[in-house]
């Protein structure tokens, strides 16, 4: 495979990971932890919050897959790379 495959999927890798962790930060915590720094309590006593909420999870679970797809990418490519080069 050509090393362009490898630097597109690391760029993709480093932006998912940061859209990734800014996501699960803005989650709603059960004991008030780091959301209720950026307005969690505040939001949940608005009139759908359970809407956004929802489409927050959605949107986690979508930026994880495609992380984790980047993941096994890399690593497929690296298994590749090392046996071709031997």
């Amino acid at each position: 495979m050509p090393i362009g495959f490898a630097y597109t999927l690391i760029v993709l890798l480093i932006i998912t990971s940061a859209i990734l962790t800014m996501l699960i930060l803005l989650h709603r915590g059960k004991g008030g932890g780091m959301s209720s720094m950026f307005g969690g309590g505040v939001t949940s006593s608005l009139a759908g919050s359970s809407v956004a909420e929802k489409n927050l999870d959605r949107y986690t679970v979508l930026v994880g897959i495609v992380w984790f797809a980047c993941i096994v990418g890399l690593g497929f490519w690296l298994k590749l790379a090392v046996d071709g080069g031997a």
